[in-house]
């Protein structure tokens, strides 16, 4: 029999409570926000994939600021409070919107909360869980955060059965998001760091200076941003979905779907990446995301759209805590809030320019230029990945 794994740190098993609750309050508004700009508030596709990537641009650059901050402070967690409550306030508010600039606003400060937590939240969990297991540890928090997408898309088609009015769904997102606060107050617990000293000039200066400034974590960096170059918002993807003949009843039980696979192979697939190695898992990732991109470029019916989500799922399940485990590998421990915080900046950052031209070439030419072109960009982004970034056990 194989050995059995230890158990996860309690830290890593109560933060991963909090982002189901958090993501199951963010998903009943995300699938039905395509809907409700292009329908209700009369937007465009462009006018989409300005709002998605200016929100994520926003909160790409604040990881940087929030994750260094946080390498020199005695404890992560009000930071990661910080966060999380912005966004919890903000977020049901995109019920009241009665302009695209509302919602435009809404997103924005949602995304800025995001952006306060995130890094300091990630360098957490790599403080308290061994080296050996952060690829299942990592696996495990995104599968919780996908199971918070499974359940909130399911509350919002339930409530619109009821409702049939997306503005009350939006409201009612505000109750999981207040249960994430008071989970997060009063059960997460960290103990005090002893604040992080300033390296004096000679470390900082010596070639072998730990840290995300090394030469591989800078080469990951940039792979990432060539990625992420074709991985616009997945509000694209629903907009297919609806193109497709998927009904915008039907559209949160696709996007439940999607994350019921996420969260079912997530660990298991941060899990892979413990034995096999960061760069095989990620690779397998990327290529299933080509295939599953090149898939929705040529979609039909609405039963073909529900398949490519699933595979869509498995390459997130394949990459999402691999990708992390790689940055807390590379990254020197006294810097990881930072190496955090560059690697959510860089993959935040570059999916303005990746929605900004996925909404264009598709007003322009269409569905399947646009996903075609995130296909090929993945086929390099995985070249690049195999040839200039090396495994942490061989740097």
């Amino acid at each position: 029999m194989p050995p059995v794994a230890p158990p996860l740190p309690r830290s890593v098993k109560t933060l991963g409570l909090v982002s189901l609750l958090t993501d199951a309050s963010s998903e009943m508004i995300y699938p039905l926000l395509p809907a409700f700009l292009t329908g209700t508030l009369k937007a465009g596709p462009a006018f989409l994939g300005v709002v998605e990537g200016l929100a994520e641009a926003l909160a790409a650059f604040v990881k940087i600021g929030a994750g260094a901050l946080s390498d020199r402070m005695p404890r992560r967690k009000p930071a990661v409070v910080a966060g999380y409550g912005l966004s919890s306030l903000v977020r049901p508010l995109v019920a009241l919107a009665t302009a695209p600039l509302h919602v435009l606003a809404v997103r924005l400060l949602d995304r800025l909360g995001k952006g306060v937590r995130s890094a300091p939240r990630d360098a957490l969990l790599a403080e308290v869980t061994p080296a050996d297991q952060r690829g299942r540890a990592y696996g495990f928090h995104r599968a919780m955060d996908n199971a918070g997408a499974v359940v909130g898309p399911l509350l919002a088609s339930a409530a619109l059965l009821f409702a049939r009015d997306l503005r009350v769904v939006f409201g009612l997102a505000a109750i999981p998001a207040a249960v994430a606060m008071a989970t997060l107050v009063l059960t997460v617990r960290e103990e005090a760091r002893p604040a992080a000293q300033p390296n004096p000039p000679a470390a900082r200066e010596g070639a072998g200076a730990p840290g995300p400034m090394r030469r591989p974590f800078r080469l990951y960096l940039l792979v990432l941003a060539v990625f992420t170059l074709g991985n616009s918002s997945d509000a694209f993807l629903l907009l297919r979905a609806q193109e497709a003949g998927v009904a915008l009843a039907f559209i949160p039980l696709l996007w439940s779907f999607h994350h019921l696979v996420k969260a079912a192979a997530g660990t298991a697939g941060g899990a892979l990446s413990d034995r096999l190695g960061r760069r095989r898992a990620i690779l397998a990732g990327w290529a299933v995301y080509a295939l599953a991109y090149a898939g929705f470029a040529g979609a039909r019916t609405p039963l073909q759209v529900v398949l490519l989500f699933a595979v869509y799922g498995l390459f997130h399940a394949l990459t999402e805590g691999p990708e992390r485990a790689l940055v807390a590998d590379l990254a020197g421990r006294a810097e990881r809030g930072r190496a955090f915080g560059l690697y959510h900046a860089v993959t935040g950052a570059m999916l303005l320019p990746a929605s900004l031209v996925t909404g264009l070439l598709w007003q322009v030419h269409g569905a399947a230029a646009a996903l075609g072109l995130g296909a090929c960009l993945a086929g390099l982004a995985a070249l690049g990945l195999w040839r200039l970034v090396p495994e942490p056990s061989a740097i």
